[in-house]
């Protein structure tokens, strides 16, 4: 089931903002600088678009994606195996009481990128475009 991380109710607090930005730069680095003693993990170049933390700040969940979107499901897999290390790793970067805990999820913007960018190429929302774009000037 995919998750929509762009609807909440309230929305997250500044402290969650800022702690799930901490979260994504720090995770970033340890994954860049492969620092996870794990070759399945090292092998992928991993994007990491959001972090969002839980109100407690006891649970981030990052959104990722691997370079080119390769053997994602794989990317997932060696994550979520190596979730305690990370987190450790990611604990050692940070000034938090608690570390959360981390939950990794594909990243599904670029696709939905991807298929907005198609669909406004296609030729007949361009005659629309177009259409709309003619009855502007004809209102002037």
């Amino acid at each position: 089931m995919a998750q929509n991380r762009f609807h909440t109710g309230t929305g997250p607090s500044q402290r969650q903002l800022r702690v799930g930005e901490l979260i994504r730069r720090t995770l970033s680095e340890v994954l860049t600088r492969a620092e996870v003693h794990d070759p399945e993990l090292n092998r992928h170049s991993i994007t990491v678009g959001e972090v969002r933390a839980s109100p407690d700040l006891k649970v981030a969940t990052a959104y990722v994606m691997p370079l080119g979107g390769q053997d994602a499901e794989g990317a997932l897999a060696a994550l979520r195996r190596n979730a305690p290390e990370l987190r450790h790793l990611i604990a050692r970067g940070m000034s938090l009481k608690y570390a959360p805990q981390l939950r990794f999820v594909l990243d599904e913007t670029f696709d939905r990128m991807d298929d907005t960018r198609r669909m406004l190429a296609d030729e007949r929302v361009q005659r629309d475009i177009g259409a709309e774009d003619g009855d502007e000037d004809d209102d002037r």
